[in-house]
Order: C-alpha cells, then structure tokens, then sequence
C-alpha cells in the first residue's frame, strides 16, 4: 500500500507474453456465449469476435477453433470486455488497452475488484489504494478513472438475468435473443 507523500504508480508497460494465470473460475468450467457475453459488456458480437481472434480477449472457459462449437466466457473475461469497452469509449488506444489487459492478466479474479485504472488519455495507471489515486491526480496524470469493483457489480448485475452453461454441456442452454439457435430448434422439431 502506498502511503501519502509516496510516488504515484508508473504507467502500465507491456509484459513479456507468457502464461496466463488461471483461476478457480475458470477452471470450474462454466461460462457465458457471445450473445450474454455482449450484452452483459455493452459491446457488439462483431467487436467480441475481433477481439477474440486478435488475442485481446480471449474466452477462458471454451474457445474453438472450428464452427459449430460456442465461445463460452467466463465472469472475469466479461469483466474484461466491459473495461476495455470504456477505455476505447474515453480514447485510450488499442496498444495501451493491450497493456492494460496483460498487467489485468496477473490478477486473480478477486483481486481485479480492487484496482481502479486511471489514465491521461495517452498511458493506463493501475491504482491499488486510493493513496495511489491521489497521487496521480496531484501529480496531473489522472484524466479519469475506472473503478472495477464497480463495473464487477454491474457484470454481476446483468449476468444474473442470463443463463450460463458449462464447456460440457452437449446442448447449449437457450438464450434470450440468440435467433440462430432458436431456428435450429424449430428446424430440428419439425
């Protein structure tokens, strides 16, 4: 923990590309499709495509290679999603949001509730103590901030009204709003 008077956090820098840190969560091998991932997220199925195949953001819990199998994310991947959807929504450029995931990578999933990002339009500070937050706002270099834990409620929020299923499910559960697969029970009943 910082203490008053001390340096403020540097600027996230990218790691070098190693193993991710796996959690009990994913582990458990229940997740969210891509049609929950996204609402839960604010974001479009199109972005949640191009941002798994870049290597963005990835589903942990289930991601195939081919078709006809689902990505399923976990909580933490949704918790993810929805950070990176409001740094670009503030500016922030792709290269740092590619930062800013790897150094979220490190974390558990319970540790993700107390960072608070801030950034100056240009780099990503992670704040764990509200002294650290002081200090860059001293400092100039806090524009504006997000705080996880309270994006975890909001994810928690909406993925609460939303079926998960596991990896080994053989027959996806439903989703409100997934069109395709409620044609292919129509097709398949009749």
């Amino acid at each position: 923990m910082q203490h008053p008077g001390s340096q403020a956090p540097a600027p996230l820098e990218a790691q070098p590309a190693g193993e991710q840190r796996h959690d009990e969560e994913a582990a458990s091998s229940e997740g969210y499709r891509g049609p929950a991932a996204c609402r839960a997220a604010g974001v479009t199925y199109r972005q949640l495509d191009y941002w798994a195949r870049t290597g963005l953001v990835e589903p942990s819990v289930r991601n195939p290679s081919g078709s006809g199998n689902h990505r399923l994310y976990s909580f933490r991947d949704i918790l993810v999603l929805k950070v990176v959807k409001r740094l670009l929504d503030t500016g922030v450029s792709l290269q740092q949001i590619r930062i800013a995931v790897g150094a979220l990578r490190d974390h558990g999933v319970d540790d993700l509730a107390g960072i608070t990002l801030m950034s100056d339009g240009a780099s990503v500070y992670e704040c764990t103590s509200d002294d650290q937050v002081i200090d860059l706002m001293r400092g100039g270099q806090g524009v504006f901030g997000i705080a996880l834990g309270s994006v975890w409620r909001e994810v928690e929020g909406t993925l609460s009204e939303l079926p998960s299923e596991r990896a080994t499910d053989e027959e996806p559960a439903p989703h409100p709003g997934d069109e395709l697969h409620a044609r292919r029970s129509r097709r398949n009943a009749g």
